[in-house]
């Protein structure tokens, strides 16, 4: 489903060029549950977000269901990342100025869903996430997982074949993180692709793969135990 090969990402810096992603080769196939684990500063974001479309400054190639992203232009891609991809990061990143329903209501919106469907869609979410009661609460007035909760939900609403996550239950406590990795790991059992930055080992436990990245060199990939 997705292939990397020989990606890399470098700065420069007058004559120097630093790395931050080397020679990646990467597969991931459709259903996997990925967890990308390393160091702080090895690269594991940035793989996601190379993955993610949201860093377009890297060379080597990249192919999604067999598609050459590195050939596509920005608009193509863009397309692409919409028609396939759900993002979940570790600060939730919803609207505040939204209630829980218009935060669920956006990615529809983009897609040019009709009103009465997207009703429907959201409702249907709302309540297979338990979230019925709180659809017209705001970010502010929820609990840490609890936001965390409807940034999945936000994510999953258009029907993604993947879900990219970066360490996704950093801001939760345990039992919230427990609470987030087995809602990850429903999604999957349905036949979502999952792909997690997380330093986590109780969370990698959740993936069937790990990939372990240092200085920005894939070292490692292991099935989970």
């Amino acid at each position: 489903m997705i292939s990397l090969r020989n990606v890399e990402k470098y700065f420069e810096h007058g004559p120097t060029k630093t790395y931050v992603l080397r020679r990646i080769n990467l597969d991931i196939k459709e259903g996997e549950f990925v967890s990308i684990m390393g160091p702080s500063g090895a690269g594991k974001s940035t793989l996601l977000h190379v993955i993610g479309m949201h860093d377009s400054a890297w060379t080597g190639e990249y192919y999604l269901l067999d598609q050459p992203v590195h050939k596509m232009n920005k608009k193509d891609r863009s397309e692409l990342y919409k028609k396939q991809f759900g993002f979940v990061f570790q600060s939730y990143h919803l609207l505040d100025s939204l209630t829980v329903y218009e935060n669920l209501e956006i990615p529809l919106s983009y897609r040019n869903v009709k009103k009465g469907e997207r009703e429907a869609i959201v409702a249907d979410v709302l309540d297979r996430f338990q979230m019925v009661g709180k659809k017209d609460l705001f970010p502010n007035q929820l609990s840490g997982g609890q936001q965390q909760l409807v940034a999945i939900a936000r994510a999953i609403i258009a029907n993604p074949k993947v879900i990219l996550a970066d360490e996704p239950t950093g801001n939760l406590h345990s039992s919230q993180a427990k609470e987030i990795m087995e809602v990850f790991k429903r999604l999957n059992g349905d036949g979502t692709t999952i792909i997690q930055v997380t330093h986590s080992e109780a969370n990698a436990a959740y993936s069937n793969r790990i990939v372990q990245i240092v200085d920005g060199w894939i070292t490692n990939e292991t099935a989970a135990a």
